[in-house]
């Protein structure tokens, strides 16, 4: 594979395997210079038997992810009012069901009451495979709407294992302050290491961990800062 004159000299930024988070962030940010603001992404290594353990879970980042997330809420009464006055993009439950069965998916994140899950149920085929449908582990699915709303407009992300025990998820834009980037991967590292199993851990739970821009380099962590950080949060 070739790659472009801005990725090798992104490259060459990276001169070294194990950066402390500080570093890392500058150098995320040094090596984003394509022509839009790109995405901070972050993947993290679990040691977890991966064809019998997911992990999964949400995280509210302190300086969001600098990205407006339009949230489509299932909801009925008081509820629906709830989520309408949180900011939610779209209210409804039968409507707005046919209108995804019709192919409508102008929406981003979705949340829903207890109650509504008849109608979200029937939504599966088309909201699983996009990693769109609503759940009670990822706070997606609960009575408390308009706080689920409100999370969600500001921010909150949602992470889980894919089926090599890795999660890849986003935390910020490259424009950032190095701050705002290290405490966002602050905020994920202790989410992730919250949602730890109890059972199925072999050695060290997260492995590995890496950041890079959208058009960047993989940014090799010190694993053992991140390990340090993550303990933080027990």
């Amino acid at each position: 594979m070739k790659h472009s004159k801005r990725y090798l000299t992104a490259v060459a930024l990276i001169d070294r395997k194990g950066y402390t988070l500080d570093e890392a962030v500058l150098k995320l940010k040094a090596g984003a210079t394509a022509g839009f603001d790109e995405t901070a992404e972050a993947s993290f290594s679990l040691g977890i038997k991966a064809s019998q353990t997911i992990v999964r879970g949400t995280c509210g980042l302190p300086h969001g992810t600098g990205k407006s997330v339009r949230v489509l809420a299932f909801a009925r009464g008081e509820s629906a009012a709830e989520a309408q006055q949180a900011g939610a993009d779209h209210v409804g439950g039968d409507d707005l069901a046919k209108q995804i069965l019709d192919g409508w998916m102008e929406f981003d994140k979705i949340v829903a009451t207890p109650d509504m899950m008849g109608v979200v149920g029937k939504l599966g085929k088309v909201l699983g495979p996009r990693g769109l449908m609503p759940s009670p582990k990822t706070g997606t699915v609960t009575k408390e709407i308009g706080r689920a709303v409100q999370d969600l407009k500001k921010g909150m992300v949602e992470f889980r294992t894919d089926r090599f025990g890795v999660i890849h998820t986003v935390f910020g834009k490259a424009s950032f302050e190095a701050s705002a980037l290290k405490e966002n991967l602050t905020a994920l590292i202790r989410s992730i290491q919250e949602r730890k199993p109890e059972d199925g851990v072999k050695g060290r739970y997260i492995k590995k961990a890496a950041i890079s821009s959208t058009m960047g380099p993989g940014i090799v962590l010190d694993v053992n800062e991140v390990q340090a950080v993550a303990e933080q949060s027990e």
